[in-house]
């Protein structure tokens, strides 16, 4: 098949869609699935949110050798759920290692949990080899009756 008529039958079949160029059924989609995934070049944004709040059930070593990120954000905040995983915050760092070049990065955690503690402790002299950043910030942003802890970026 042309790529045409791949993307006319993905639209004509409404039950059918593509992943990464692949035929697949919505059940399909999931990054675990057995589909194999092509290789291809890296993608280079300047800001990612970590898939699922940091979670290892959808984001893995793969995920940081793929898309490369001047700013990561890790969002989860539910030790009892796995997030933010550990396997996934380590998934960083080796992805990271293996990108060839030293870009800075810098991790935005929106939560405060045991696990980023932990993990920015135990591999600090490991993020600065790889010239990571862990941003704190203790900025609260107050809006009607609620706060919440706020960070700026610049680009």
């Amino acid at each position: 098949h042309t790529e045409d008529e791949l993307s006319r039958s993905s639209h004509s079949n409404p039950g059918k869609s593509l992943v990464n160029g692949i035929k697949a059924s919505p059940a399909s989609n999931s990054p675990k699935s057995s589909l194999p995934v092509p290789m291809g070049p890296p993608v280079y944004v300047d800001l990612a949110y970590i898939p699922n709040h940091c979670s290892g059930k959808n984001t893995d070593l793969e995920f940081f050798k793929r898309v490369r990120a001047s700013y990561y954000v890790v969002s989860g905040n539910d030790a009892a759920n796995g997030e933010p995983s550990r396997a996934v915050l380590d998934a960083l760092l080796e992805g990271k290692s293996q990108w060839g070049d030293n870009l800075q990065v810098t991790l935005i955690p929106t939560h405060d949990t045991e696990v980023t503690r932990e993990w920015y402790q135990q591999t600090h002299e490991k993020q600065q080899e790889l010239n990571i950043m862990v941003l704190a910030s203790s900025s609260t942003v107050v809006m009607q009756d609620e706060s919440f802890p706020a960070c700026k970026i610049e680009f």
